[in-house]
């Protein structure tokens, strides 16, 4: 795949100029970043360019993307607020009130992308889960203390998505349609709702603390055993001859999972998305660039979710940049500020997260 940013490229006629800075455009967003990963909680995944880069080419061949993320959270919020942990745990003093302490995820995703011609492209997303939680458990407010945390790590192969991409909508292949699956393929389960046994396929339990040998909880595992249908469009389009802007939405849904056994089921809640942004590609080389994220995630369902801290909205201002290392490699750096938040119930929430990536076409 050419990614088109010559300044030679200016001087051509408006309607090749046009249609080939929609080719730049497709290309520098395709080393952006992957669609949104979702988990238990309303802020777990990365939700950076979310759609505007899954299968967008302008030109046949292969693409390589390996992207890290690090999101940590280790704020307690509900609703637009923060909270503290000893007023979470004084909402049930004489029983206790699940106190979580924080939760880091670190996601690496090697991203693969073929495009036969203009119209179509597949995406394959492979990423690898590294996450460490810690939470006091049912604590009242005289235990939150370091000896009553319990802690785990969770390590190993995620929720492999497959997205197919049409863009053969316009002549400029600057609108497009999704349609992908997300597989079952990570570690799911967890405790049955008894707590006298496990469901599920190899999931993690505590390595340390009072709660160490039980098993982590459903949501917080790598995979969620389900099949999700992903379906999403969009759309991108010079605006001047030196930015660039896009908007796209995705929505991802349950349609099967493997917990499914009445009192031992588990669904994860759906999850809807929309990013827009603007690139500054004055110098090609070097692209300032700002995105604005949001998400919305429905409540986890069944006998093994904890449904009523799982749902909410979420949005983040995401400045950045890319940068051409040598000939046919860019690399790339985002923070994410959040700058609204709505949650149900009481979920750890990040401060800031941050994505860098590399990607080359062939």
């Amino acid at each position: 795949m050419l990614c088109v940013h010559s300044p030679r490229a200016r001087r051509l006629p408006a309607p090749q100029w046009r249609a080939l800075r929609a080719a730049s455009l497709t290309c520098s967003a395709m080393a952006l970043a992957f669609p949104l990963s979702a988990h238990a909680c309303a802020t777990c995944g990365c939700s950076l360019s979310t759609d505007a880069a899954m299968g967008y080419s302008a030109a046949s061949g292969w693409r390589v993307n390996l992207q890290t993320d690090y999101i940590n959270q280790s704020q307690l919020r509900t609703g637009t607020h923060s909270v503290s942990a000893a007023s979470v745990a004084a909402l049930n003093p004489a029983a206790g009130q699940e106190v979580e302490h924080d939760t880091i995820n670190r996601y690496t995703t090697l991203g693969l992308t073929y495009s036969p011609n203009a119209d179509w492209s597949v995406n394959l997303q492979i990423p690898y889960i590294d996450r460490s939680h810690s939470t006091y458990g049912a604590a009242t407010p005289d235990q939150l203390t370091a000896d009553n945390l319990s802690g785990a790590t969770l390590r190993g192969l995620g929720d492999v998505k497959l997205i197919g991409s049409f863009q053969g909508l316009l002549p400029t292949h600057n609108v497009g349609l999704q349609l992908g699956l997300k597989l079952p393929t990570g570690r799911y389960g967890g405790p049955n709702a008894d707590g006298t046994g496990t469901v599920g396929r190899s999931p993690v339990a505590f390595s340390s603390g009072p709660s160490a040998g039980q098993l982590v909880d459903t949501s917080l595992q790598p995979g969620t055993g389900s099949t999700d249908l992903i379906v999403g469009a969009y759309a991108y389009q010079a605006i001047s001859q030196d930015f660039d802007a896009f908007v796209s939405g995705q929505f991802q849904a349950a349609v099967a999972h493997k917990l499914d056994t009445p009192g031992e089921d588990y669904r994860p809640g759906n999850l809807a998305s929309l990013s827009f942004g603007l690139r500054d590609e004055a110098r090609p080389d070097f692209v300032p660039q700002v995105q604005v994220n949001i998400t919305h995630k429905s409540h986890d369902q069944g006998a093994l979710a904890d449904t009523a801290d799982t749902a909410g909205t979420v949005a983040y201002l995401s400045p950045g940049l890319s940068a051409t290392l040598v000939k046919g490699w860019q690399a790339y750096g985002f923070v994410q500020l959040p700058v609204y938040s709505r949650l149900d119930g009481y979920q750890l929430f990040p401060h800031w997260t941050a994505s860098l990536g590399i990607s080359t076409a062939f």
